[in-house]
This record gives C-alpha cells, structure tokens and sequence, in this order.
C-alpha cells in the first residue's frame, strides 16, 4: 500500500510539472487545442493509442466482452488495430491534414460548415460532441474509480473526485502541449504494463494451454472463433470499435496537430503496433476472468452469483498480478484513462468554445481570451462527466455504445464522404447525421442492446450519402 500511494503521489506531481510546462508553451488557442500544429510522430502514435484505448478497456470491455465471448474477443482487436487504427491513418490521416490546411480549419464542426455550407450541421454537430463525449468521459472515470476502490480501499466518490480533479488541474493548464508530452510517457507506461499483465496471467494460469483448457472445460465455445453469444453481437462491437474511428472528433483531431506527411507514414506503423498489443493483451487476460475468479474467491465482483462486469477486472488484476508489480498495473490503466480523458475534454470544451461562443456569440472575441474560455468550459465537461460517472447508471459497455454509436451515427456518413467527394450535397448529409442518430437513439430506446444500435445508425449514416453520390454520378 505503502508503494502504491508513493507511485500515485509520484505521479500526480510529474502530471503537474508537465502541465507547467505545457502552461508556459501555451500562448494561443492553437497551442492549447493542436499544439501548434507541429506534432511529431510518436507523440501523434501514442497520443491516438492512448486516446483510443483507456480504463473503458481494460475494466468494462475486457471484463464484460472477456467473459462472454472468451478468445473470439480477440477478432476485435484486429478489427480495431487493422481498421480503427491502420485504415484510419493510411486513408484518412494526410488527407484530414490537407483539409485542415486548406479550409483553415481546427475542428470537425468547421469542417462541416466549410464543406457543405451548412450552419445547422456544424451547430448540429457542436452540441452533439459536447453532449454524447460526456457519457464516454462518464465511462472512462468509472472504470478508474473500481480500479482506485479495489487498490485503495477508498469509497467510489472519493476515488471519482480524485480522478476528476486531477484530469481537469493537467489539462486545464497546458492543454495539448502538455496532453502530448504526456501521452509519450503513457504510452510507454501502457507497453511496459500490458507486457507485464500478459506474462503475469500466463504464469497465474500454468501455461496459454492449461489456461485454453480450463476455459473450454466451462464452454467449448469460449476458445471458438464466434462466442456463446454469437456471431451479430460479435460483429456489432467490432464494427462499432472499428468503424467509430473514422470520424471520432477526439481522433480526428490528432491529425490536425500532425507536422507533416511523414509523420503519417511512421506515426501509422507505430500506432497500429501499439494498438495491437494493448488491446490484445487486455482482451486476452479478460477472458480469463472465468478461470480466476469466482463468488467465493472475488465476492465483489458478484451479487447472488452473477457477474458484476466492471468489477471483474479490478478484482483479477489484484489476483493475477504479483503485489510487487500491481503498482505498474495500476500507473498502466491510470495512464491510458487520463490521456483518452484529456482528449475528450480537449475536444468537447473546443466545441462551445470556437465552435459556438466564437462563431455566434462573440465573434471579436481575443485569442486569449478564447484559450481562457477554453479552460472554463474543460474544467466545466470534466464536472459534468463526474456526476454522470457519480449516477453510476449503467455497465461502461453499455454507456461507451451509447457515446461511440450516437457519434458515429451523426458523423460518419457526412465525414468520410464529404472528405473525399464533392457529390455529396449539403442535404444529403444532413439526413445522413440526423437520421444516423436518430435511427441510433431509437433502436436504443426500443430495446436494443447500444453496440447494435450504434452500429445500425452509423450503417444509415454511410449509406445514405451513397444515393446521393451514385445519382449525381448516373
């Protein structure tokens, strides 16, 4: 205990130092939003690796999708490493840049304004990043608080107001001069971590193949290549956690930051690496969850016998690890939470900010006094994300599908699209976003589990410009 509070007293005071750092880098609302727009490749590689990949890995995903689905969870880190990350960085990457560079803009409403000529899309798109990145910033700071509660022995709203203050005091004051720094040294902490995880499991459970047999002595099933559940809710995750990325705005904003186009190319190869071991490893150890743990070895992690998902990983985490290295597992997901939440907030406080206050409040307003703003409204989304984590009103799974799928229903179609093409028109790709959420928002609201619905409505989303494309082309 005595190291664990050590290590996070450590910690917390080289997150400070960096944000002094970055506070004094930060002149103007370029440096505290892009970082000057000179970001070089292995900050780019590891700030979108660790904004990808946070504690809504590790504690929901690899808990929930770990014990359902068991080894065919791995298709999603392929699905995710191969397209969420390698497709997005070789289709989009330099492409996004090109655009930021030619329509002068720093932000994905802008984009949409510019593009289609549209006031209603980039107001439309402005209130739905502000509002559906809350419940993900929501998701990130409750797999954290489980985490801090198991370690700790600290309640949840105590671990909650900790993380809360502690990711808004970092952000606030440097903003992505200091979020790029500080991804570089998360990243590293994630590989080292994982590394560790994945050999600490092995070792736990005698051997991948004693562990492989263990796991098919409860379900054949779960060492298949398609879980119990089956092949649709498999598919849906995939598709949700791999298709999303293309037009996430906390992603899509790391290549407006990009230096040049080699950047690109090494950032690229870096990430997709990256992203193949940290989401493998998690989604591996995850499956294990069966074999460790029980509601009589772990009873938090049940209530009258049944899994209670998100605890499940912050108990086998105590079980597997040796207690001599549970405090590198602890920096590892603390690592991976602080900087997907620091671009969250970086993204979403930037959409009240410019994108609403600045386009139609007070267009005279100064460039410092716009970076002011910006920090008033992220330490704003940060609050707002800590009640909702405090509401505690759903599995991380379940309210990650919700943000991922809404977002992707609303930006997808007139994203991609509209990057590529001109036939795409302003009107088609409203009802691309709104009948993509609303489609996403309906399904959900009717029943449907969110990874499915979310799917569903990015599905509508990327269809519906296609008519249009196509009729214009005939």
């Amino acid at each position: 205990m005595l190291v664990k509070v050590v290590a996070l007293c450590l910690y917390t005071a080289l997150i400070i130092i960096i944000g002094i750092v970055g506070l004094r880098k930060t002149k103007t609302f370029s440096d505290f939003f892009l970082g000057g727009g000179k970001v070089g490749p292995w900050m780019t590689a590891f700030s979108y690796g660790t904004a990808y990949f946070s504690a809504v890995l590790f504690i929901g995903f690899a808990g929930k999708i770990g014990w359902a689905f068991g080894y065919s969870s791995l298709w999603i880190t392929l699905c995710n490493s191969f397209i969420g990350v390698l497709a997005v960085w070789g289709l989009l990457g330099w492409r996004i840049k090109q655009m930021s560079i030619e329509y002068s803009i720093s932000t994905l409403s802008d984009f949409f304004l510019i593009r289609y000529s549209s006031t209603f899309l980039k107001i439309f798109s402005a209130f739905a990043i502000f509002i559906f990145l809350i419940p993900y910033s929501a998701a990130v700071f409750m797999g954290l608080s489980y985490l801090f509660t198991v370690n700790f022995g600290v309640a949840y709203w105590v671990a909650l107001l900790f993380m809360g203050l502690l990711t808004a005091l970092y952000l606030v004051m440097g903003g992505y001069k200091s979020m790029a720094m500080m991804d570089t040294i998360f990243g590293i902490i994630m590989t080292v971590g994982v590394i560790t995880l994945f050999i600490s499991t092995i070792i736990k459970g005698n051997g991948f193949t004693t562990i492989s047999a263990s796991l098919a002595a409860i379900n054949p099933k779960l060492t298949e290549a398609v879980g119990p559940p089956g092949l649709w809710p498999l598919f849906s995750l995939a598709f949700l956690t791999s298709i999303a990325p293309f037009a996430m705005p906390q992603l899509i904003q790391k290549f407006y930051a990009v230096k040049d186009k080699n950047t690109i190319k090494t950032g690229m190869i870096a990430s997709t690496f990256f992203a193949l071991l940290i989401s493998g490893v998690a989604y591996f150890v995850g499956s294990t969850t069966r074999i460790f743990l029980t509601p009589d070895s772990a009873p938090n992690a049940f209530k009258a016998g049944k899994p209670l998902f998100d605890r499940l990983m912050p108990e086998l985490l105590t079980n597997v690890i040796p207690s001599s290295l549970s405090v590198l597992i602890l920096l590892l997901i603390l690592s991976a939470s602080m900087s997907t939440l620091a671009s969250l907030v970086l993204v979403s406080s930037s959409t009240f900010a410019k994108d609403f206050y600045a386009s139609y409040i007070n267009k005279k307003i100064s460039d410092q006094k716009l970076t002011r703003l910006m920090r008033y409204t992220s330490a704003l989304f940060v609050l707002l994300s800590v009640l909702l984590a405090y509401a505690n009103f759903d599995t991380i799974v379940t309210i990650l599908g919700i943000s991922w799928g809404a977002l992707g229903a609303t930006f997808l179609g007139p994203f991609v699209w509209g990057l590529f093409t001109k036939r795409v028109s302003k009107v088609a790709a409203i009802a691309s976003s709104v009948l993509g959420l609303s489609s996403c928002l309906i399904l959900y609201f009717l029943g449907m589990s969110s990874p499915e619905a979310g799917t569903i409505g990015m599905l509508v989303s990327l269809i519906i410009p296609a008519f249009d494309y196509f009729r214009f082309k005939i």
